[in-house]
């Protein structure tokens, strides 16, 4: 071959062997890599511990991926037909596939026209079998509609520390009233800030499509303030005047309550129209976040 020959050969072999040489230290550095991004992964502030950017942490949570009543160890129910103090139509039931069901990874809260137990009207009234005191809240929901109808997210004290109603304090994250559709109101009432008194803290904002769209209802709550959100915006903002408990009775654990009432000083104000039932709520998420340190 001459020694042009072996020189060329020796080149081609060189060559090979150098590629070879690279490929691994290719892959020995990809190896490095990836072994630092799982490193990095295992940091609180990649989040793959549940913690989000800024310092939110999942703690509880429904996500409906199951089929029929809600999950009892997750869920209680309130029953009954007095017109809840606002002179409400339905009854609301306990443990009523009509009513309340779980189905293609929604929950569904159904408000029926049917007579049951002395009542015109039976929907359900669901509570967290958990407590909380501050965090952020966020449930996904879809609205029913028209006149009469009255869904509400809202929260109450698991304790009457501060006295009955409205002294111990109510949070309503999402209020809707069928007769003024698509307008969300989310309020407080304490003893110094009620609607008996016309002196809540409320606020409203208008959306297009809350009846046929999706969309979170929300709400961040610490010690000195709270804000009632929609797909993540800030609507209404309430906040610690240090002035005591009359009028910051937020601090204690509250549970969330998901209902669709019938009628009512509010929901009816306007007539219940007989001809639109049934109608439904339908929940996407249930899911509470706490503040980590």
């Amino acid at each position: 071959m001459g020694k042009d020959g072996n020189r060329n050969l020796l080149n081609e072999q060189f060559g090979l062997n150098m590629n070879k040489l690279l490929t691994l230290f290719a892959v020995i550095v990809l190896i490095m890599m990836n072994a630092g991004c799982k490193k990095d992964d295992d940091n609180p502030a990649s989040g793959d511990d549940g913690v989000t950017e800024d310092g939110w942490k999942l703690v509880w949570s429904d996500e409906f991926k199951y089929s029929g009543l809600p999950d009892s160890t997750k869920w209680t129910y309130q029953v009954g037909g007095s017109g809840w103090g606002n002179n409400e139509l339905q009854y609301y039931t306990s443990k009523r596939l009509e009513n309340t069901f779980v189905t293609d990874d929604v929950l569904v809260i159904k408000a029926i026209k049917e007579s049951y137990n002395g009542n015109e009207y039976t929907s359900a009234r669901l509570n967290t079998a958990v407590n909380w005191k501050y965090g952020k809240f966020e449930i996904r929901a879809r609205l029913p509609q028209g006149k009469g109808t009255w869904p509400a997210i809202w929260m109450m004290p698991a304790s009457s520390n501060y006295g009955n109603w409205p002294s111990s304090g109510e949070i309503d994250i999402m209020e809707h009233v069928g007769y003024d559709p698509n307008v969300i109101h989310a309020s407080i009432h304490c003893d110094a800030y009620n609607h008996i008194k016309g002196t809540q803290k409320t606020a409203t904002v208008t959306m297009p499509d809350v009846l046929n769209s999706y969309h979170v209802y929300g709400l961040e709550w610490n010690a000195d303030s709270m804000f009632a959100t929609i797909d993540g915006a800030r609507y209404f903002t309430f906040k610690n005047e240090k002035a005591g408990w009359q009028k910051w009775p937020f601090d204690q654990e509250f549970y969330i309550i998901l209902n669709i009432a019938v009628g009512g000083n509010w929901g009816g104000a306007q007539g219940v129209d007989p001809n639109i039932w049934p109608q439904q709520m339908e929940i996407d998420y249930v899911r509470v976040y706490q503040k980590v340190e």
